[in-house]
């Protein structure tokens, strides 16, 4: 059972990091984060209350990205795919345990842990997993989310505990389909990398210090130490494709997801496939990743 395909998402969260070149920056950000914690705080409220699907239903853009299996304009997906009768009621729950926004308080993100009964009377979730989830704010000044992806995991042993954003270097606003173009070269930049150097001196090259990755079967590994674990040997190539790519109009936080292959070099066969998405942060004036999710996709 996987989030994404329970349809599951985000929440709560934390900090974000500012910095001024002037007060009323501070401020318009901070405020942004308050108004996308609650809004999570509602969706989360929406989903207990009403359902999974009325919540995503009231919470996504209408431009959203869900991934069934592959990406797909979520709002429309679900008026295509309407859920069956059923004696049961699922639910699902979640944690946010990390929130960022953008200095312009545009763009933001959070993480956590979730869990899914199949019915809302069973004693035990019967999976568990981590989300990572993109919010924009749109132009009637709501906030609504425009990407989601997760990862199954075992049943975490600890607690997760509530965690602060770290502040982004300054950066200046740019032209924005420049700062598009910019973006989606450093995703491809990052999968030629990985494709001629291997997949782990890559990641170092492209990472920020506290990356978060997220892999099936596995709790986020959290910094660039602990996350090289999850890179492929160079046995196996890594590469990928950006389907697409949004930055904030501050220029400092930005997104993109496609499609990867890993393949088995010396067997010249594609071992696994799936979808990804990842959160990049600006540090003096270079893309980095902030946010790493990989979701295989079975028979593909």
């Amino acid at each position: 059972m996987n989030r994404t395909s329970a349809i599951c998402l985000l929440i709560l969260a934390a900090a974000v990091g500012v910095l001024m070149p002037a007060a009323a920056q501070k401020t318009k950000s901070e405020d942004a984060l308050t108004q996308m914690v609650a809004t999570e705080r509602s969706f989360s409220r929406t989903s207990e209350q009403k359902g999974t699907r009325e919540a995503f239903a009231a919470f996504i853009a209408e431009d959203g990205i869900l991934f069934r299996p592959h990406a797909v304009v979520g709002k429309k997906w679900m008026q295509e795919h309407p859920l069956p009768p059923s004696n049961t009621r699922p639910l699902l729950t979640w944690q946010p345990i990390y929130a960022f926004m953008s200095r312009s308080g545009d763009l933001g993100y959070t993480t956590g842990p979730w869990q899914y009964k199949s019915d809302i009377k069973d004693a035990k979730p019967s999976a568990f997993g981590n989300f990572m989830t993109i919010w924009r704010k749109q132009a009637d000044g709501t906030w609504k989310f425009v990407l989601d992806l997760g990862i199954d995991n075992p049943e975490p042993k600890n607690q997760p505990k509530l965690v602060y954003g770290a502040t982004p270097v300054k950066s200046k606003a740019t032209n924005p389909i420049r700062a598009r173009a910019d973006l989606l070269n450093s995703d491809r930049e990052f999968s030629r990398a990985s494709a001629k150097r291997g997949s782990v001196e890559a990641f170092l090259s492209f990472a920020a210090e506290d990356v978060r990755v997220f892999r099936n079967g596995h709790e986020p590994f959290v910094g660039r130490r602990r996350a090289v674990v999850a890179m492929r040997p160079l046995a196996f190539e890594w590469r990928w494709e950006p389907d697409f790519g949004s930055v904030s109009a501050s220029d400092d936080l930005a997104y993109t997801y496609g499609t990867y292959q890993l393949r088995d070099k010396a067997k010249q066969a594609v071992i696994e496939s799936g979808n990804y998405a990842r959160v990049w942060k600006k540090f003096a004036g270079m893309w980095r990743v902030v946010i790493d999710v990989a979701n295989p996709v079975k028979g593909n």
